[in-house]
């Protein structure tokens, strides 16, 4: 019986130095086979103070390392519809996914806050280049994966149109309801003025209207919902020539 016992012990202690010299065997070889100067190129650029710049009527992205003032990357994009635009403005990256379908293969969220947008591939590789979206930033599978891994979260993302700032696509006739970069400045000319305590959220509800009304009625001006061009005027809009 103490012999079966000890036999037993001897092959136990035998099966446990195999595993462990197998073990520093595999990792001794595994280490012999990286290349530890070439590996993850991306997480290393990864590392970088980056910013992202979106030239809508263009159709480009740069990726702009913020430290040396350099153009990383510039990718051709497609951005929204006319009758769905691409918000402007500056926002930051606050989603990160590996999505499918219609969004590609990466999506990156944007803290647009009107609305849902972000920065996505795409199943419809034609459409690049061209206003094709509901107002996201489409880009080539390959593209939007090589920038989803060189960029953080809290990235900045600017998009601008032309020189006008949050009027790039002109100055709309806006209504209550409507959404966008020229509501959210309304509202801000609006608060300078001392008419306007809400948030600059971009979303002409019932405080952009209360506000709007108490300002008409002060300078003298018909009563109206309706913002147009003489009321940009007033509240010192204007389009850059």
């Amino acid at each position: 019986m103490l012999r079966r016992v000890k036999l037993i012990l001897l092959c136990f202690i035998l099966v446990v130095i195999v595993l462990v010299v197998g073990d520093f065997i595999h990792q001794v070889l595994t280490k012999k086979t990286i290349n530890y100067e070439n590996k993850d190129v991306y997480v290393k650029q990864d590392e970088r103070n980056y910013a992202i710049h979106i030239e809508i009527d263009k159709k480009l992205l740069y990726l702009i390392d913020l430290d040396t003032n350099e153009i990383v990357k510039k990718y051709v994009v497609a951005t929204g519809k006319p009758g769905t635009p691409t918000p402007l403005g500056t926002f930051k990256i606050i989603q990160k996914g590996r999505w499918g379908g219609g969004f590609g293969s990466r999506w990156m969220g944007l803290n647009v806050p009107w609305g849902k947008y972000g920065i996505h591939g795409t199943n419809k590789p034609g459409s690049i280049g061209y206003n094709a979206s509901h107002g996201c930033i489409r880009m080539r599978n390959k593209d939007v994966e090589e920038l989803y891994s060189l960029v953080k979260y809290d990235t900045s993302v600017t998009l601008t149109m032309g020189d006008n700032g949050p009027f790039g696509h002109g100055f709309r006739v806006l209504r209550p309801g409507d959404r966008g970069a020229d509501v959210q400045e309304v509202q801000k000319r609006l608060k300078q003025k001392g008419y306007y305590s809400g948030s600059i959220d971009g979303v002409y509800g019932d405080g952009t209207k209360y506000a709007l009304i108490n300002f008409l009625k002060d300078n003298g001006l018909p009563l109206t919902d309706i913002i147009g061009s003489n009321i940009y005027e007033k509240l010192n809009i204007i389009l850059m020539d």
